[in-house]
């Protein structure tokens, strides 16, 4: 014997997976804290976001979801937890929120910044550690556009449909299109969702007019971004909900 401990070897997918997500943890490290782009008081921000609040509750609403009293989630790349304290404005209650974030500063801030109660995780989202038919509802919000890999894409959706039930919703929002200005974002179409969630009913709706045309016109008149939000060619992002069938 030569004392020597064997090692399993990692298999390329898992390896691929990895790699991956270090890139994100990369990219992510040379993004400047607080820009003032997604501060509240940005005219900009503030019409996206209200926007993005109200067609959110009219799908879950149109889904069969009419109160979040009893509704166990799951977001995985929750960073500082926004959609975590809007769930929780919107009627969840803390202990039944759950957030997974795999930067692990972002995962304290969110911890900070959430009230007691709702469970904040530092992981990935490629090997969730809940059982099978666990959440409601589980939750996205701009991951799978950060990711390249299309391996860990595919893992990932795996993994949310282990994880919810068979009565629940994956909650989708995301770019559909490319972003010129930030390489390290690649949109994901209807075609890419569906190959990522076969055999699902999806319902999709294009949704949020370009942020840069926005972050522009709305301290000038909000009336000239619901214009822009008319034209779909100017939706930059999907909104929808997916369902086991």
């Amino acid at each position: 014997m030569t004392g020597r401990q064997s090692v399993s070897p990692v298999s390329p997918r898992l390896a691929g997976a990895m790699g991956e997500e270090d890139r994100i943890r990369e990219k992510y490290a040379r993004r400047k804290p607080n820009d003032s782009r997604y501060s509240w008081f940005n005219p900009g921000q503030v019409f996206m976001l209200q926007e993005r609040e109200r067609r959110v509750l009219e799908l879950l609403k149109q889904a069969g979801v009419d109160s979040l009293a009893d509704t166990n989630v799951l977001e995985i790349g929750c960073g500082q937890g926004a959609w975590l304290r809007d769930l929780i404005q919107w009627g969840a209650q803390p202990a039944n929120l759950t957030g997974l974030e795999l930067l692990a500063d972002r995962a304290e801030e969110a911890r900070r910044l959430c009230p007691a109660g709702v469970k904040v995780l530092c992981g990935s989202a490629s090997q969730l550690e809940f059982p099978a038919d666990s959440f409601d509802i589980v939750l996205q919000s701009t991951v799978f556009t950060s990711i390249q890999d299309e391996g860990l894409k595919q893992q990932v959706a795996a993994e949310m449909m282990r994880v919810v039930r068979p009565s629940g919703v994956i909650l989708w929002y995301d770019f559909r299109f490319n972003n010129p200005r930030n390489p390290d974002v690649t949109g994901v179409g209807r075609k890419e969702i569906s190959r990522l969630f076969p055999g699902c009913k999806i319902d999709l709706s294009s949704i949020t007019p370009a942020p840069p045309l926005v972050r522009i016109m709305a301290p000038w008149s909000w009336l000239s971004c619901h214009l822009l939000g008319k034209v779909p060619w100017f939706r930059t992002h999907y909104l929808g909900v997916i369902r086991k069938h």
